[in-house]
């Protein structure tokens, strides 16, 4: 078996025991039937895949995918989660710290993300300058599904 028929059967397994456990209508289970638990399941898929076969290539993927999705899912059932989006620089900050500690690559941008996550989200005060970064995510969070498309259809276009 090649490694991307593996991912394949890590996504499907999970795909289908979400919609199994949906389909038996677990009432403890009722709150995460949602697509951010879709999304939290397929990165979990990436990060197996990359660990049971070595192949660390999706490793950063699967941290990213995972992190996101984990990050919706506490949004939405925590009170305690910080909705900020200095939370998605954390995020991609570890999922590089992740793949560098694997591939020993990407460390300075791990450092250079988290650093100013952690400052984002835990500085007193925000200073005036990173108004404008506060904006370009605002955007980002309003239209990321055009992302999406454009990068699929990149995708598709490039050979």
């Amino acid at each position: 078996m090649n490694k991307q028929q593996s991912l394949i059967g890590f996504i499907l397994i999970g795909v289908g025991a979400y919609f199994f456990i949906h389909h038996l209508n677990v009432p403890q289970l009722s709150p995460f039937y949602s697509w951010s638990a879709l999304v939290f399941i397929i990165g979990v898929a990436f990060l197996s895949h990359s660990y049971m076969t070595k192949d660390y290539s999706n490793l950063f993927t699967g941290a990213l995918i995972t992190g996101i999705g984990l990050h919706f899912i506490a949004t939405q059932h925590t009170s305690f989660w910080i909705d900020h989006w200095g939370t998605y620089l954390l995020i991609i900050g570890i999922a590089f710290l992740l793949h560098y500690q694997k591939n020993k690559k990407g460390l300075i941008p791990a450092l250079v993300f988290l650093s100013i996550g952690l400052f984002v989200l835990f500085a007193p005060t925000s200073p005036i300058w990173f108004q404008w970064l506060q904006e370009v995510f605002l955007m980002i969070e309003r239209f990321w599904p055009i992302a999406l498309i454009g990068f699929g259809i990149y995708l598709l276009k490039k050979k």
